[in-house]
Formats: structure tokens, C-alpha cells, sequence
């Protein structure tokens, strides 16, 4: 589902103006991400949590060489579903 897919299935349920509707998408976004950033959890009931993990520093390989090159250490976020959203899937 894109942004444009999702703007329109909330607007034909909730009878708001499209513009309406994706300002308020954006803000529910920002504030998910602030929250993340901020307190490194995101939690919604019934859908899931989302972290903030770290990866090692390690080595990897060019795909196009085969020479080993070095991959520094980075954070990233990860999401773990709801156990009801899991059993629905």
C-alpha cells in the first residue's frame, strides 16, 4: 500500500477532505518517528512495538569484487507484531 492508497482509504472512511486527511497522516508519522528517536519504542496496542536496535560493526563483501570491506556499526529500527496481529496474518 503506498501513501497515496492509504490518504484515500482513510478519507473514504472517515468522509474528510484528502488534504485533511494526509496532514494528519504526516503528523501520526512524525510523531511516531519523534517518539522513536526520542524514547528509542513506539508502542501500539494490537499492532506491535517498534525498537531501536544496534548492529555490530562487521565485515561483509562487495558483491561486485569480492573484496572484503569494512561495515561500521549503525542503529536501525525494528518492528515486532502484536501476538493477536501475528495470529491474524
Amino acid at each position: 500500500m503506498t501513501k497515496a492508497e492509504l490518504i484515500e482509504a482513510i478519507q473514504a472512511s472517515t468522509k474528510t477532505s484528502k488534504k485533511t486527511t494526509g496532514d494528519i497522516i504526516d503528523a501520526v508519522f512524525e510523531n511516531v518517528k519523534q517518539s522513536i528517536m526520542k524514547d528509542e519504542r513506539f508502542s501500539y496496542p494490537g499492532f506491535g512495538t517498534f525498537n531501536v536496535r544496534e548492529r555490530k560493526a562487521r565485515t561483509g563483501r562487495n558483491p561486485r569484487t569480492g573484496a572484503a570491506i569494512n561495515i561500521e556499526a549503525s542503529k536501525t529500527v525494528s518492528f515486532k507484531p502484536a501476538p493477536a496481529f501475528k495470529d491474524s496474518l
